[in-house]
């Protein structure tokens, strides 16, 4: 796949109102956690979450969905507990990203401040 996981983020983050629908009718919902070399980590919670059924909500459902809406080739993870559907311990969301620039911002004031004295 050639799109980073910034960019499988933010497509996943636009289109999970639309999967969403399914989920939340069934009293669930989806929490997108974040992405890594093509692969989108989700929690479902709410009645879906532990359900007998969610893996395969994940993967008929949810998966299907968003493969059809950006890359046949995507892969989707319902963080669950198990260790074959852990979260890995580095990957992309918004939540560090966010946080990066919040950072960024405050060294570049911080210079500005300096510069003065």
């Amino acid at each position: 796949m050639t799109f980073s996981d910034e960019d499988i983020y933010e497509a996943v983050k636009h289109h999970l109102p639309t999967v969403n629908e399914y989920v939340n009718s069934h009293g669930g919902d989806i929490k997108l956690l974040g992405t890594k070399d093509g692969a989108v980590y989700i929690e479902l919670t709410g009645t879906c979450h532990g359900c007998s059924m969610s893996l395969m909500t994940t993967k008929m459902v949810v998966q299907k969905k968003l493969r059809e809406l950006i890359h046949p080739e995507l892969v989707v993870v319902n963080v669950d507990g198990t260790p074959e559907n852990a979260l890995p311990d580095e990957f992309y969301t918004q939540e560090e990203a966010e946080e990066t620039q919040t950072i960024d911002k405050k060294e570049g004031l911080m210079d500005k401040v300096k510069k003065l004295f």
